[in-house]
């Protein structure tokens, strides 16, 4: 098949949930021996520059990229809460130049299948239509207004509420519009598979996770410094400050009053001025910002914490650090859509005190903490392999391009 997987933000490098689910979907495709064309906005925010893609990358898969300019304005956002129905996350990905460069492309190759890689590319379904015969897919990263909804139930900001609100529905009615205008619709969970059929999807669907490469993704348990407790997120995210804030006021200072010698370590690109000053004072707390090898961090680290609140889809992080062997903390929202086991490969709570408990536990028992790390490498390599997550998307397609 000849597959085109149309992206707002450029793959490379898979350092995000969005990124690495994205990419790694292609190179499964690719290693089916399908042919993959990839278009991204290469977006000022997340810029890359096309000669940073490897080589060996490059000559498997075919990356095509648009720069755009998908800065927040405040004057522009004013503008839109004012005098437009539609969201402003939404519109800063509807862009001439990337159209122009979508239809040039359209006529150059034929596809087989042109592959939506989250809900703001489905604007564009209308142009596929004019120039391709392509079967088109939806596929979900996760269920967008629902994010919002969960940010302005937190939010103290009563300005800020409101506009999330605000911002929320018009998201839900984005999505009511383009509702059943693909042909095939791909959730990333069994989770927002059903929040989709909820609100009227009626195109054939088919779960397809985030999957990763084993030969890669490989637990390294004898490197971890035990006990110590570590971060990893983009902290420009709403959630992922939100989450990591709240640790370090109600968590964090518990435990440091049993174990004074706990270091907590955190990592993550775009850290704002104020986040950085609150893990500076915090004691024993090193923020390492973005880091060059991920797995080599999650790896020689012991307890991880994702304490989320809002958000919505799969933490791809939660699942890379099971494949490593992590034991992780986490909430409710951070394992949702995840078919975990908690207790057995992952530890869940929400309550602030009941969180501390938990860790403090795993502190404590270091068996306990190696019976949950194991278990969830097993857990992730049965549910989460590229290569069986590629097969089954290849053959759903075909089966609905007969």
């Amino acid at each position: 098949m000849r597959i085109l997987q149309l992206t707002n933000k450029f793959p490379y490098p898979p350092k995000d949930g969005g990124a690495i689910a994205t990419l790694n979907i292609s190179l499964g495709l690719t290693a089916l021996g399908h042919q993959v064309t990839v278009l991204g906005m290469n977006t000022s925010k997340h810029y890359t520059h096309p000669d940073e893609v490897p080589e060996d990358l490059r000559n498997i898969i075919d990356f095509r990229d648009v720069k755009i300019d998908t800065g927040i304005y405040f004057g522009a956002a004013l503008k839109n809460l004012l005098f437009s129905h539609l969201p402003y996350n939404a519109i800063r990905f509807f862009d001439e130049t990337f159209t122009r460069q979508l239809v040039r492309l359209l006529q150059e190759k034929e596809f087989d299948v042109v592959q939506l890689e989250g809900l703001y590319m489905a604007y564009y379904i209308d142009i596929i239509r004019k120039h391709s015969k392509a079967l088109i897919s939806l596929r979900a990263h996760n269920i967008e207004h629902e994010i919002w909804e969960r940010t302005a139930s937190q939010e103290k900001s009563v300005f800020k509420k409101i506009y999330f609100k605000i911002l929320a529905k018009r998201i839900r009615r984005f999505k009511q519009s383009i509702l059943n205008r693909y042909d095939v619709l791909l959730p990333i969970t069994e989770r927002d598979a059903l929040k989709f059929k909820e609100i009227g999807n009626t195109k054939p669907c088919k779960t397809i996770p985030a999957g990763f490469d084993f030969d890669k993704l490989v637990a390294k348990r004898e490197r971890i410094r035990f006990p110590g407790v570590f971060f990893i997120g983009t902290l420009d995210w709403f959630p992922n400050q939100e989450g990591l804030v709240w640790f370090m006021e109600n968590v964090w200072k518990k435990l440091m009053e049993e174990f004074s010698e706990l270091q907590m370590h955190v990592a993550g690109r775009n850290a704002p001025s104020w986040m950085k000053k609150l893990l500076k004072q915090n004691p024993n707390t090193t923020y390492h910002g973005e880091i060059d090898d991920a797995y080599a961090y999650i790896n020689e680290h012991a307890v991880m914490i994702v304490p989320l609140f809002s958000g919505s889809g799969m933490r791809v992080k939660i699942v890379e650090g099971m494949a490593l062997g992590k034991t992780i903390v986490t909430t409710t929202i951070g394992a949702e859509g995840i078919p975990v086991s908690p207790g057995e490969n992952i530890i869940i709570e929400d309550e602030p005190d009941k969180f501390a408990q938990q860790v403090a536990s795993l502190i404590r028992k270091r068996d306990e903490f190696d019976r949950i790390g194991e278990n969830a490498i097993v857990f992730v390599r049965d549910c989460f392999d590229n290569r069986i997550i590629s097969a089954s998307l290849a053959e759903f397609y075909q089966n609905h391009l007969k």
